[in-house]
């Protein structure tokens, strides 16, 4: 009775996950044809930075593109989107920034385009002294009217460790994304994270080598590539992990917009989550000033650096810094994933039914902001050569529990009927031999 109940039970785990999604890479979620920000960022691209400010995605989930005049405003709304009239240009919101940029560097500052507002927004954290901050004010105001000032609490600062990590004589990152080359697979992480020649370990102890820093731009950009020691990234190597053994999986990168929800990982805070507030972002660190980043409400600590940015399981950003703490909430800065890909000449590793070669994937929030998700749960593997095939067999995800358990129970079978037949033919024997006398 019992080894019918294993082969009846074995059938039921067979049958349970050969009609659950497979855990491999053919689990891609879906991902939308024309998100909606893609459509403002489109019509923003069509019109022209001297007769649109930006676009953004706003509270119903719907598109806004910002125009400086009624042609324009026409256009837009015969497209389906919603138009946002507006006083400055794109070009007059840059040049505000270019003169931000050439004045003489402050470090605890940061600034960026609010498109929402359609004004430049200037940050300084409680490093930034009494003196500096009113130079600053006076050159805002000498820009225009559109320039807005706002003290913060905390440090702008970059923030190490993150997601899964990594550990140098320098200091403890994080992974952000496993990318390749086509002959080698890489850890794309933060820039501020290690120069050149780093040695990563997995342990306090120096004892598992994860890989070595080939290519590091910091200040300036803030992205770094570390090679696997061994050459591979190994099992799960398109999932970032968020915690309790599980993660998600990645399918592609993309830019983000405005007032997109997003999400982020690391190890000192967890899984956060937040929406983009700006694009473009300076930020002047003590180490130096980074451009050309990612600007969110999303909260983080020291130890999250180099962490991945990501939402619907697209990759945004890796972790650069930011001010505040997630208990008082703060600002997070990222570097784009798009163009780290780009400047490094890798892309990413994703799962099979992704884009070809990990490249740009349109990414939204599928119907509105809040409607997002961090995307496709995955386990988190250890790599290839921490997998055997026992590991393998007895993965509740796979059907090998429970081929093993209808194994077991035909072995239990047989072995019971030959027991069985040997007790008959042994107490056949002593009948008959009783008889005989």
């Amino acid at each position: 009775m019992a080894a019918v109940g294993g082969l009846l039970l074995g059938g039921v785990m067979v049958t349970r996950a050969v009609a659950s999604e497979p855990p491999g890479p053919a689990a891609a979620p879906h991902t939308l044809a024309q998100p909606a920000g893609e459509r403002g960022a489109g019509l923003v691209r069509r019109l022209g930075t001297a007769r649109t400010a930006g676009s953004w995605v706003g509270a119903d989930g719907r598109p806004v593109v910002a125009v400086t005049d009624g042609g324009a405003a026409a256009e837009v709304r015969r497209a389906g989107v919603e138009p946002k009239l507006v006083t400055r240009s794109m070009d007059e919101l840059k040049s505000a920034t270019r003169a931000l940029r050439s004045a003489p560097r402050v470090s605890g500052t940061a600034w960026a385009v609010d498109y929402r507002t359609n004004e430049v927004v200037v940050r300084g954290d409680r490093t930034v002294s009494a003196a500096d901050w009113s130079r600053l004010t006076r050159l805002a105001h000498g820009i225009g009217g559109f320039v807005r000032m706002e003290r913060t609490n905390g440090t702008f600062t970059t923030r190490l460790n993150g997601a899964q990590p990594i550990l140098s004589a320098g200091g403890r990152c994080s992974a952000g994304f496993n990318v390749t080359d086509g002959r080698a697979d890489f850890i794309l992480t933060a820039g501020h994270c290690g120069p050149s020649g780093s040695l990563w370990f997995a342990d306090n102890r120096a004892e598992r080598q994860v890989g070595q820093t080939v290519t590091s731009d910091f200040p300036g950009a803030d992205f770094s590539l570390v090679r696997y020691a061994s050459g591979r990234a190994g099992e799960a190597a398109d999932v970032v992990a968020i915690g309790g053994g599980t993660g998600v999986r990645i399918t592609g990168a993309a830019d983000p917009v405005v007032g997109q929800r997003v999400f982020r990982s690391g190890s000192t805070s967890g899984l956060r989550e937040g929406k983009v507030t700006g694009l473009d972002a300076t930020v002047n660190y003590p180490e130096g000033t980074v451009t050309g980043l990612i600007q969110t409400d999303v909260c983080a600590e020291p130890g999250d650096s180099g962490g991945p940015l990501f939402s619907e399981g697209i990759a945004l950003g890796v972790t650069s810094g930011g001010s505040g703490d997630c208990v008082s909430g703060g600002t997070t800065f990222f570097q784009p994933v798009t163009k780290a890909l780009r400047t490094l000449g890798v892309r990413l590793i994703v799962s099979a039914q992704a884009a070809p070669g990990g490249g740009p994937s349109p990414t939204a929030p599928s119907s509105a902001p809040g409607a997002a998700s961090p995307g496709s749960a995955a386990p988190v593997g250890t790599g290839a050569e921490g997998t055997t095939l026992l590991s393998r067999l007895t993965d509740t995800r796979n059907t090998g529990p429970g081929l093993l358990v209808v194994a077991g129970s035909l072995i239990a079978l047989v072995a019971t009927r030959y027991l069985r037949a040997e007790q008959d033919r042994r107490a056949f024997r002593r009948h008959y031999s009783a008889m005989w006398g």
